[in-house]
């Protein structure tokens, strides 16, 4: 009865703390790209934090859809799955409206919409082109 609860335990520690470390990039990126965006400063720690539980989410997402498929695509790219695709697309609105919802500028307004969007679509955009690179 302990070992289980001690893995699941860990398995939890693991998840936060590889989270926390892959938030880091694509909060300095939301960040510098709002500030272009929207030409007034954005409050950094705020982007972190929607970073941090896109990235918290897009890992159990991740990490749900490949349990589910585990041994049925053998050999195969995990992008071939559709349902690793929808999870890409939920995640994509996830991370646009932690952005927009989260991440106000300097003189407490809102971000816009419009520049959330662009921001999650220009990290993913270099997740996507650092994923293919690597991968070959």
């Amino acid at each position: 009865m302990t070992q289980p609860l001690l893995t699941l335990l860990s398995a939890g520690i693991w998840w936060v703390i590889y989270s926390s470390a892959a938030a880091v990039l694509p909060a300095v990126m939301i960040w510098a790209i709002l500030r272009w965006l929207e030409r007034t400063p954005v409050v950094f720690n705020r982007a972190y934090f929607a970073s941090l539980l896109w990235a918290l989410s897009l890992v159990a997402l991740g990490g749900l859809v490949i349990a589910a498929q585990h041994g049925q695509a053998v050999g195969q790219s995990v992008f071939a799955l559709p349902w690793m695709r929808a999870v890409l697309v939920v995640g994509m609105l996830l991370g646009a409206f932690l952005v927009w919802r989260l991440v106000p500028r300097v003189d407490a307004r809102r971000v816009k919409p419009t520049s959330a969007c662009m921001a999650v679509a220009m990290v993913m955009v270099v997740v996507m082109v650092l994923g293919t690179t690597l991968h070959r």
